[in-house]
């Protein structure tokens, strides 16, 4: 079975780096003409699907869209999962989980196991309670090649003074929050031969040298980027943000491309690859 790694890796040669984050905001589903419901969100993400299919590789639909429609919302995520994965793109959940050991491990059941009805081939999680706390998902994750995405730099303004806060113990005393879990992510995938399985989350609006983060430590980790588009970042300038490791970086568009409509949104998303495709080019 080959590794997440693996498969992405895949990905980005076959279909690039671009990912459609599929957020059904209410805003997005009035400009679509679907109604706030779990029924509007669920032709929203089937269209948004549509778009994605023949132009990228990977989709992220965020879970708390989904969730706050209760259980016909769930359904509607079922449906999405189904119908994505099927169409042979590599599906990202962002769900954010995290949580002490035994709880977290019945997070990544959820989302991980093969003939879930909430399977996907990712999901995003939180190290809040420690790395170590990951490691019965990092597990199962690695036993059906699967993948996992760490919140490290993220891209809202409000983490900055958690995630550059310094640790004052341990191996990794005087290293900020955000630059001991990448170096954690890392011993992770110390074993892979290319890309490994667990990924980080680093926004594309922030500086990861102002973070502690450098280059080395990225060199065999995945790294899912929010903040392209509409939160400032241009993806003409992937190179630049993320140096050495810009070839590792899922870069991830959503509202630019769904203002679109769902007569435009596969037009403004071929835009968007056919741009990162050269950044990542030149």
């Amino acid at each position: 079975m080959p590794s997440f790694g693996e498969r992405l890796t895949g990905v980005f040669l076959d279909r690039g780096h671009l990912c459609l984050g599929i957020d059904p905001h209410a805003f997005l589903l009035a400009e679509w003409g679907f109604p706030d419901s779990a029924a509007g969100v669920r032709e929203f993400s089937l269209r948004a699907v549509e778009a994605a299919v023949g132009t990228v590789g990977i989709v992220k639909p965020q879970v708390a869209f989904f969730e706050r429609h209760g259980s016909a919302g769930y359904a509607a995520l079922e449906l999405l999962l189904s119908e994505a994965r099927n169409a042979g793109l590599l599906v990202i959940a962002d769900a954010k989980r995290g949580d002490v050991g035994s709880t977290v491990a019945a997070y990544g059941a959820s989302w991980l196991t093969p003939g879930s009805p909430l399977e996907a081939d990712a999901m995003t999680v939180s190290a809040y309670q420690g790395v170590g706390s990951l490691s019965a998902v990092v597990d199962l994750a690695t036993a059906h090649g699967k993948g996992l995405f760490v919140l490290a730099a993220t891209s809202n303004p409000e983490s900055v003074d958690t995630q550059t806060a310094l640790r004052d113990r341990g191996q990794l005393a005087g290293w900020t929050v955000a630059a001991s879990i990448v170096d954690e992510v890392h011993q992770l995938n110390s074993s892979a031969t290319g890309l490994g399985s667990v990924g980080v989350v680093i926004g594309a609006t922030v500086n990861a040298g102002d973070y502690g983060i450098t280059s080395d430590r990225l060199r065999s980790t995945p790294i899912l980027a929010p903040g392209f588009g509409e939160q400032g970042a241009g993806l003409s300038d992937v190179v630049e943000l993320y140096g050495a490791v810009a070839p590792h970086v899922i870069a991830n568009v959503g509202r630019g491309v769904l203002r679109a409509g769902p007569d435009g949104a596969k037009a403004a998303l071929e835009r968007n690859a056919q741009e990162l495709r050269e950044a990542l080019a030149r």
